[in-house]
This record gives structure tokens, C-alpha cells and sequence, in this order.
């Protein structure tokens, strides 16, 4: 959630930091601002709505000639999203911006409050802001250092000091990078904002404090100076760019074929080999938040459908907080496309406490849950700007079936590996064969968009795809939607379904076709638009879509495409905010 930027060279600031918040965009806000400093002077401009608001109001101020600054786009957490609660805040010498939540900010509010200070603002941040202030006596370090030690919560800070012509910055569990330029360095919550200057950075770990000039990097921790090695991002500039598609997700979801391809390559190259072996468990936990753990459904069910593994499913915003009594021979699978979601590595951190391994399946390779998972498995999905998930989604779904299927292969349950593993690597074709299909999704799109609650029902492998498929349409299109086990819906929920109502049906497991039909046929003598998603041809079905009929262990990648796209197109009729759907935030670093 929210972005940080931060600058300190010789240039002008302002259009640095302003390009690096657009970068930011796709993380979701409702508010945005902008410090600059120059000599004993800080100046603070911020807006609400979107970042062409700051923009506008900027062209408005006469501006201090600056080399320094820090910017944030706000995503509310404590407080309305107005101009007093948006970012950067100020206490006395001290600004800053900030990611993340101070769980015990209204007991260091009380507390600062009785020694005389007073708050502008609801916001957690402004706490922090004054408790450092409060400590600060010419030393930064110190002031931080001695602020952070009575604060709980999440950070990442931007930090500037009035009387002073430098930059620092901190982190705990909210991500934070040092960009190294030439005479000139940045901070940034994200690659994206900055690559635009630099493709050089340092990784800021938990708890250090870095104190960065135009031509300096120190990062410190208890005192000391370390010695950090600079990284380099093979993200390429114009990979923020649209390439011709009306929206980011668009493009997205025309990638997949593409990324799907460069993630199988070395797995199928060598027979699955490079794959974890997950024979030595004797119970998976898997772990996730929002589409990551609908793809851990699809990754359950067929890990005990096919390679008969006893498996669980949670979300790890409950998963954390649940009384776990683990087996020994257990592994924690954690499904994570920016490596940073709060509550995920919350999971994995309570995993790793009772000494059970984890596997961490992760797009990003420099964040949280990659570096301290024991295992990891990288997709190759790039960077993904659109808030709403497609490409990554779907390689998290293919890694579980090729880990499904490995499993049950070195069980010897499997009779054909060989066919199998050719239809892995036809895959990228069919779905480009799917996503070619458009004309079909704006048909059933037409026959949507204009209603305001809508069904998806399907049986076992199914009703998982369903769930993305749901969340997907009421993500993008704000159509309020749900995914119902088919065989649910004649307790209690069929009573919703009314003249005209869609209902989408998802059919593709032929052990229980004849049943799903059966409850397609009770919400049509109801009034319901179906639309069946199946793998073959209905009779007499007006609205459907046919994808080709390969192994179950990849059926769904045909499936959510389909999805996806019905979604796309659904959310462009309805005018909606496609890449940017309101309220919504690409990384959830906070509970």
C-alpha cells in the first residue's frame, strides 16, 4: 500500500518525485504530497484524489529552489483521506512520509499530548513524526533509533530534519529501497519509481537506518556501519509502459502466454527435477491472501485429487493468528505475487518459530518472503502494475500443478508422464488460443455489465476457479459478486436469484458434470442469464464459452483467462477505473 519516494542530488527535485509517485500508482491511494527543502526551509504541498490534483496545486505554488524531497501517495488507514491527514507531516524540525501502521500510536498520542505537544491530524504518522522530533537533539540517528524503540507496528520511512541538508531512512516490515545514482540517490518503496534514474540499489533490512547524502550511502544498525553490496534490477524502463493496450491489465493478461512459457522452460527442461520434493511432508499448509489463495485452492485440490497429499488451505490473515497444531513433517507453501503482504509473512514467521519449513512462491526475488523463506519458487510474471492480479495468478497456479504433479508422479500415481508434460508444453499456445477470443468476452460483457449482483457456481476444482472468477468481476467492474459450491446454492441462496440475474457456471471435472448441470437447471427455472465455462460444447446454452479440453492438472490456466477478460471488458462498458480500481492496493503491507 501507499508509496515513498524520496530525492537528494543536484537537480530539481519536483519532476523526479512526481514521475516516481505515477510509478507508485498502481499500489492504490486516495491522497498525495510533496516536501521540499533547501537550506533551515521545508516546504509541504499535498492534495487529495489523484496525483494530477498535487500536480495542478504545484504549478499554483511559488515553489523554494530545492535539491532535496520527499514524496507519498496515501492509502487511508487512520484517518479520512483529506489534505490535513495526507503525507508528509511535520513535527517541529522533523518530516516525513511514511508506509505502514503504528499499532500503538493513540497511547504515544496521549503521551506526547501531556507533554505539551499538540496533533494537526488524525494519522498515526504525525505520532511518529513527533516522537522523533521529540528526541531529536542534533542527532538523527540517535533520534530515530530512540523514537523507533517505543513504537509497535510497520514502517518505512522517508525522513527529513530541518536543520539539516540530508536524507534517512528506516524499514520494518513495509518495504524499502536505496537508489544509487551518480551524484545522486533516492529512496523508494518500489523499483518502479525510480528506474526510470537508476537500475542500482540497496536493500534496506529491518531496522537499519540509512543516512544518504548526494554522493554518500551509510546504513547503520546498533551503531554500527555496514557493508552493503549494491544490486542491480534487470527491470527494464519501457516495462512500465502499455505497449498500445488501453490499460495495464489488458496487457497483463496478453502476457500470459509469454510469461508462462519462461516459468515452465527450466522445470520442464529437466523432467520437473528442479521442483522441491514435497514426498517428505505428510501434511501442506497452504498460505495466502486474496487471488494468490484462490490459486492455493485449485493448488489443494489437486494435490489431493491427483497426488493423494493431505493439504489445507488458509488465508494468513487467519492462519496467523490460529492455535496450529503442527506436524513435524509439515511444509508451509506461501503464495505471494510482491513477496511483501503483511499477514503472509506474519504466516511464515509462525511457521518458522515452531521450526517447520517453508516454500515461498514469489514474483518479487528481493522481498520479505523471498529472502527469509526457507524454499523459494520464482515466477517469472515481470513487474505488474495493474492492482488487480492476471498474469501472476496464473503462474501461481501452474507452479502448483507442476508441484502437484510431480508429487504424484514420484508416488507413482501417474500412467502417462510423457502426455502430460506435452500438454504443459502446448500450453502457452492454448492460452494465447483463449485470449484471442475476444469478440466472445464483450458479447457476455454486454449482457452483464449493466446488473449489479451476480453468481458463480462450480464443484470441486471448479468452485476454486470460481472464487477468482468472482473476485475478479467485483474487483474491476464493482459488480458485487459470489462464488457458491453449486450444490450450496439450494441452501438459502437460490432464494436470491431473480429474473435475469447471471450466473455464471464453471464445468470442467466430468465426475461431476451431470450434477453441476442439475443445479444450471434450477437457477434458469428461476429466472437466471446462464453462462457455462466449460471445457466442451452445451446444447441449447445460448451463452458460453468453450476452452480446449486438456489434463486436469491445467485445465483452470484455460478457464481464468476467460475470466479475466469477461471482467476486462465488463469494467471498460461500466467506465470504471480498470487499473486503479477505488479502495483497492497492489501490496497489502499492513494488517
Amino acid at each position: 500500500m501507499c508509496g515513498i519516494i524520496g530525492y537528494i542530488g543536484s537537480k530539481n527535485p519536483v519532476e523526479i518525485l512526481i514521475n516516481g509517485l505515477k510509478s507508485l500508482e498502481y499500489r492504490g491511494y486516495d491522497s498525495a504530497g510533496i516536501a521540499l527543502k533547501e537550506k533551515d526551509k521545508i516546504e509541504v504541498v499535498k492534495s487529495i484524489g489523484k496525483i494530477v490534483n498535487l500536480e495542478e496545486k504545484l504549478k499554483n505554488e511559488e515553489l523554494i529552489s530545492s535539491h532535496l524531497g520527499i514524496a507519498h501517495t496515501r492509502w487511508a488507514t487512520h484517518g479520512r483521506p483529506t489534505v490535513e491527514n495526507a503525507h508528509p507531516h511535520t513535527a517541529g524540525n522533523v518530516t516525513l512520509v511514511h508506509n505502514g501502521i503504528i499499532e500503538n500510536a493513540e497511547e504515544l498520542r496521549e503521551k506526547l499530548k501531556n507533554e505539551g505537544v499538540s496533533f494537526y491530524s488524525e494519522t498515526d504518522t504525525e505520532v511518529l513524526a513527533a516522537l522523533i522530533n521529540q528526541y531529536y537533539k542534533k542527532d538523527p540517528i540517535e533520534a530515530i533509533t530512540k523514537a523507533l524503540n517505543e513504537v509497535k507496528g510497520s514502517y518505512a520511512l522517508g525522513i527529513l530534519f530541518k536543520d539539516r541538508e540530508d536524507l534517512y531512512a528506516v524499514r520494518k516490515d513495509s518495504p524499502l529501497i536505496i537508489g544509487i545514482g551518480k551524484e545522486e540517490n533516492f529512496i523508494a518503496s518500489d523499483i518502479a519509481a525510480i528506474i526510470d534514474y537508476t537500475n542500482q540499489y540497496l536493500l534496506l533490512e529491518e531496522g537499519e537506518i540509512a543516512h544518504i547524502t548526494k554522493d554518500t550511502v551509510e546504513v547503520i544498525k546498533d551503531g554500527k556501519i555496514l557493508d552493503k553490496k549494491i544490486q542491480t534490477t534487470n527491470l527494464e524502463k519501457d516495462a512500465k509502459d502499455k505497449c498500445g493496450y488501453d490499460h495495464y491489465m489488458l496487457k497483463e493478461i496478453m502476457e500470459e502466454p509469454v510469461v508462462l512459457e519462461k516459468t515452465f522452460e527450466p522445470y520442464l527442461q529437466h523432467h520437473l527435477e528442479k521442483l522441491p520434493d514435497l514426498t517428505k511432508y505428510e501434511e501442506i499448509h497452504i498460505v495466502a491472501c486474496g487471488s494468490a489463495m484462490y490459486a492455493g485452492m485449485i493448488g489443494k485440490t489437486l494435490l489431493e485429487e491427483y497426488a493423494n497429499t493431505k493439504a489445507e488451505i488458509d488465508v494468513a490473515s487467519e492462519y496467523r493468528y490460529k492455535n496450529i497444531i503442527y506436524n513435524k513433517k509439515t511444509l508451509v507453501i506461501l503464495i505471494s505475487q510482491s513477496g511483501e503482504t503483511a499477514d503472509t509473512i506474519a504466516a511464515m514467521r509462525k511457521a518458522q518459530e515452531h521450526k517447520i519449513d517453508t516454500l515461498a512462491i514469489v514474483n518479487v526475488k528481493t522481498s520479505t518472503i523471498a529472502r527469509e523463506s526457507d524454499q523459494q519458487i520464482f515466477i517469472e510474471a515481470g513487474p505488474e502494475i495493474a492492482v488487480a492480479t492476471t498474469k501472476a495468478y496464473i503462474l501461481q497456479v501452474g507452479i502448483m500443478a507442476l508441484l502437484a504433479y510431480k508429487t504424484a508422479l514420484e508416488k507413482n500415481l501417474v500412467k502417462d508422464e510423457h502426455h502430460v508434460l506435452e500438454e504443459a508444453k502446448k500450453l502457452p499456445r492454448l492460452i494465447k488460443e483463449v485470449l484471442d477470443r475476444r469478440e466472445e468476452y464483450k458479447k457476455i460483457a454486454q449482457e452483464i455489465y449493466k446488473k449489479e449482483d451476480v453468481f458463480f457456481i462450480g464443484r470441486k476444482i471448479d468452485y476454486a476457479t470460481s472464487q477468482e472468477g468472482s473476485l475478479k468481476l467485483k474487483e474491476v467492474s464493482y459488480i458485487h459478486s459470489e462464488a457458491y459450491q453449486a450444490g450450496e446454492l439450494k441452501h438459502g441462496t437460490i432464494s436470491l436469484i431473480n429474473e435475469g440475474m447471471p450466473v455464471f457456471a464453471i464445468v470442467t471435472d466430468d465426475s461431476i458434470k451431470d450434477k453441476t448441470f442439475s443445479n444450471i437447471e434450477e437457477v434458469k427455472s428461476r429466472g437466471a442469464k446462464t453462462i457455462i465455462i466449460s471445457n466442451e460444447h452445451w446444447e441449447n446454452q445460448k451463452l458460453q464459452v468453450t476452452v480446449p479440453k486438456i489434463s486436469p492438472y491445467f485445465q483452470p490456466l484455460l478457464i481464468v483467462p476467460t475470466l479475466q477478460l469477461i471482467a476486462y471488458e465488463t469494467a471498460k462498458l461500466r467506465g470504471c477505473d480498470i487499473d486503479k480500481p477505488k479502495n483497492l492496493a497492489k501490496s497489502v503491507t499492513v494488517e
